[in-house]
């Protein structure tokens, strides 16, 4: 049994050694302030300026102290659209399931929610000027909601793109204590289903690789410690099992502590050793402004890679 995971990626490497390597980038948790927001247009620009596949926004497009207004929210999404590469975002907690707070307007955060689905997600493209058709959950009429569940393959690799936000992934909802509030459980669900999908489908593709992007921490080193946030328990045993039953490299990208880091968290629970083929990437956030380039290589045993790009102006 050693041998055969190591036989499954040599063939599965083989497979997918005909995809081109290419590059794409990785940023969010920003715009947070007026200067990110003047600047967001400069950041897009330096990413236009290289030749990127697509451009990913793992969410939270504003502060968590900051209006929900329709008006805050439409203003991001039309700086997205100015992008010259497609640009697929995914929602924060920022976004949607902090709206209630006062300084944030007292929004009902399904409302919210429901106009992010409306105004990022209008039809099965990603945003910018260059088009990227998408595969939404919700084709399926089971999970017609869930329209910000996305996939796509790239490079030889599977792009999967979930609502799994920060705040411990609305696990409370607008309460501070209590079990889970029904829009948790149901979205979970869903996203479970996801990401179950998106397993079977790169390994039946025999894909060299995954990269999940999402905007929440699942807290891995809480996790390895036998003390799992509630809101990621179930997704991050989940996410271990793939991992560990998938032949290729595997990366999840998050983002919610605005401490950028490259690493290798995941730990098996029985004899507590790294799981080799899965990588952690945090993108920057406020007050670090910048991105991620990333570019996927079926044909290198890695798959994929990472370095950071940090943006400097003058602040005046």
């Amino acid at each position: 049994m050693k041998r055969l995971f190591p036989l499954l990626a040599t063939a599965l490497l083989a497979l997918s050694a005909q995809a081109e390597p290419l590059a794409f980038g990785l940023f969010g948790d920003t715009p947070y302030n007026r200067w990110e927001r003047t600047h967001l247009p400069d950041l897009i620009a330096a990413m236009d300026a290289e030749s990127l596949a697509f451009v990913v926004h793992i969410g939270d497009i504003k502060s968590g102290a900051s209006a929900c207004s329709d008006e805050a929210l439409q203003d991001i999404q039309a700086v997205f659209q100015i992008s010259r590469h497609p640009l697929v975002y995914v929602p924060g907690d920022n976004d949607w399931t902090d709206c209630h707070r006062q300084s944030n307007g007292r929004y009902d955060p399904l409302e919210r929610l429901g106009k992010l689905r409306l105004w990022f997600f209008p039809d099965d493209f990603a945003l910018g000027r260059r088009p990227l058709k998408l595969e939404r959950q919700s084709r399926d009429p089971a999970f017609a909601r869930y329209r910000e569940n996305v996939r796509w393959e790239a490079g030889g690799a599977l792009f999967v793109g979930l609502n799994v936000p920060g705040s411990d992934n609305n696990f409370h909802g607008t309460r501070r204590s209590g079990g889970p509030v029904p829009e948790f459980v149901e979205r979970s669900a869903v996203n479970r289903a996801w990401l179950a999908e998106a397993f079977a489908l790169a390994r039946s593709k025999r894909l060299a690789g995954i990269l999940i992007a999402m905007q929440g921490n699942p807290g891995f080193h809480a996790a390895n410690a036998g003390n799992p946030s509630p809101g990621y328990r179930d997704l991050l045993t989940q996410l271990r099992e793939e991992t560990q039953a998938f032949p290729g490299q595997v990366v999840l990208v998050h983002g919610d502590p605005h401490q950028h880091r490259i690493d290798q968290p995941m730990e098996d629970p029985g004899t507590g050793e790294t799981v080799q083929n899965f990588t952690r990437v945090e993108t920057m956030g406020s007050p670090a402004f910048g991105w991620v380039r990333g570019t996927v290589d079926a044909s290198n045993p890695k798959v994929f890679s990472f370095s950071p790009r940090f943006w400097k102006a003058s602040r005046r």
